[in-house]
Order: C-alpha cells, then sequence, then structure tokens
C-alpha cells in the first residue's frame, strides 16, 4: 500500500504550517512505499542545498522504517549500523525523517524535511506525517 498525491499534499500542507508557526523555511519531500518521490515543494527562501537533504531523509526513513534520528544513533563508531550513511547512493542519519503510517499502522510512505535546525525538522517532519 502507498501514499497517495491527495495524503502526501495533505502532508505539506501541515507540515508548511508548522514551519510557519516556528518561523522557519523548509524543503519539504513525500516519499512512497517504495521511497519513490511523490511530492515536494520548496517554501520560499527555504535553503538550496536542504532540497537534496529532504528527499534523502524521506528516503532514509523508509528505506529502514524509522526516523532518521533512530538511524543515527544506531549508526555511531561501534555502533551495529556505522558508516551505513554510504549505502544506498547516501542516507541522512540524523532527524528529520519519518515513515508515514496509515489508520491501521502500516507503512505507506515518508516525509523528510530540511532547512533548519535537525529538531525544527524533525518538528515539522514530526506534524506532516501526523496529517495521515
Amino acid at each position: 500500500m502507498n501514499i497517495t498525491l491527495e495524503q502526501a499534499e495533505k502532508a505539506i500542507q501541515e507540515a508548511k504550517a508548522k514551519a510557519a508557526e516556528i518561523d522557519t523555511k523548509m524543503n519539504i519531500a513525500i516519499v512512497d512505499g517504495g521511497a519513490n518521490l511523490v511530492a515536494f515543494t520548496r517554501m520560499d527562501g527555504a535553503w538550496l542545498g536542504s532540497l537534496d537533504i529532504s528527499i534523502k531523509k524521506a528516503k532514509t526513513a523508509r528505506f529502514f522504517d524509522m526516523d532518521t534520528g533512530i538511524v543515527g544513533s544506531l549508526s555511531q563508531p561501534g555502533g551495529p549500523l556505522f558508516n551505513i550513511e554510504h549505502s544506498n547512493s547516501g542516507l541522512i542519519t540524523f532527524p528529520g525523517g519519518i515513515p508515514i503510517k496509515n489508520a491501521e499502522g502500516t507503512i505507506i510512505g515518508a516525509i523528510g524535511v530540511s532547512g533548519s535546525s535537525v529538531e525544527n525538522d524533525h518538528t515539522v517532519a514530526e506534524a506532516g506525517a501526523k496529517a495521515i
């Protein structure tokens, strides 16, 4: 099962609203269950360098079905996933990527957000993920 375009657009709208609430500009990416990009937005003035990061955060969250911050904690030196960020054409292993689940709890995609502190990225991603 995959996220629909309508659901992806709803997640982006909620994420944008949260970004505006905390006064930040974000790049927001939504991928489907196969980690394919479904929807993307770059808020006016959001960092260009964060565009690719937001997409990779969404893909990382879907590839491993966990928040990217958790992947990051597992990929520290001596950790079980050390150096994993070099796989899959590059992963992002800091907060801002979250799997998206449907009402039944099945993962149907993921959101990736980048453009501010990792704490703000995670907060905005969480708002988008909870919209579904």
